[in-house]
C-alpha cells in the first residue's frame, strides 16, 4: 500500500496558506487602522483637557500671586498702624516706667491711662520680672 501525494496538493495547500495569511494581514490592518483612529481621538481629547487644565492653573496662579501681593500690602499697612498707634506708645512708655520703679499714680499721670490700665501694666511687668 503505497500512498502517493498528488503534485497539485502542496501547491494548493501553499495557496490556501498564503490566502489565509493575506486575509489575516487585511484583518490586522483594519484593526490597526481602527486602533490608530481611536488613539488619535484619545490624544486629541487629552490634549484639549491638558490645555484646559493648564489654562485653569495659570488663572489660579495669577489669582494666588495677586492675593499674596494684597496680603503683603495689608501686612505692611498693619505694621504701619501698629507703629503709629498712640495707645501702644503709652503702654510701651508705661512698661518702661514700671521697669524704672514708677508706681500706679505716676503711670496714670505720665502716660494718660486709667487706673485699671495702669494696674494691669504694672502687674504684667512685675509678673514678667518674676
Amino acid at each position: 500500500m503505497s500512498f502517493t501525494i498528488p503534485s497539485w496538493l502542496p501547491w494548493s495547500l501553499t495557496a490556501v496558506a498564503i490566502g489565509l495569511v493575506l486575509l489575516q494581514s487585511i484583518s490586522h490592518g483594519r484593526q490597526i487602522k481602527a486602533l490608530r483612529s481611536s488613539l488619535k481621538e484619545r490624544c486629541d481629547t487629552l490634549g484639549r483637557e491638558l490645555h484646559a487644565t493648564a489654562s485653569g492653573s495659570m488663572g489660579v496662579g495669577q489669582r494666588l500671586v495677586a492675593s499674596e501681593r494684597q496680603l503683603h500690602e495689608l501686612r505692611n499697612a498693619l505694621d504701619e498702624m501698629r507703629q503709629n498707634d498712640p495707645l501702644r506708645i503709652s503702654y510701651d512708655e508705661a512698661a518702661r516706667l514700671v521697669d524704672l520703679g514708677a508706681d500706679i499714680d505716676d503711670l496714670m499721670n505720665t502716660c494718660g491711662i486709667s487706673r485699671p490700665e495702669a494696674e494691669l501694666v504694672s502687674a504684667l511687668k512685675k509678673r514678667q520680672a518674676a
